[in-house]
């Protein structure tokens, strides 16, 4: 498996901070908290029913490169290459892996309780957890 290339995810990241300002006057701005924006502008994006696949794919690629590149950034972690979810990267951050396309998958098809926002939140309440975990295996978070 292949190391991601974090400078074309970087790119498809900062893609979808100019999408998001011009087409839904929202600022993103590398942090946790602008995840909430993202969860927001998927809500905008599914307002009018579920997305073509074309859509669906762009979007996609644009919020799960996001979602992680603030992941990376806000905890110190790094693109990591995983079998799954069907081979798009995860990331490696406090010792646990995290699945921001995954994540993105489920927001766009509208499943209930899922949050780009949450998923931030999470990763230092699941690495705490794993510390504490006397078997030592290492959870996933956003699946």
């Amino acid at each position: 498996m292949t190391v991601p290339d974090r400078a074309y995810l970087q790119r498809i990241a900062t893609e979808c901070v100019s999408l998001v300002a011009s087409q839904f006057d929202r600022n993103l701005d590398w942090s946790l908290a602008s995840l909430g924006e993202l969860d927001a502008v998927c809500e905008d994006l599914l307002a009018d029913g579920p997305l073509s696949d074309e859509r669906l794919d762009l979007w996609w690629k644009l919020i799960g490169a996001y979602t992680g590149e603030v992941l990376v950034r806000a905890y110190g972690g790094e693109w990591v290459a995983h079998e799954k979810p069907s081979g798009a990267p995860a990331v490696s951050a406090l010792g646990i892996t995290a699945f921001p396309f995954s994540t993105t998958n489920r927001m766009l098809h509208a499943e209930p309780g899922k949050s780009l926002a949450s998923l931030g939140r999470a990763l230092p309440v699941i690495a705490e957890r794993t510390q504490a975990d006397p078997t030592g295996e290492q959870p996933a978070a956003g699946r």
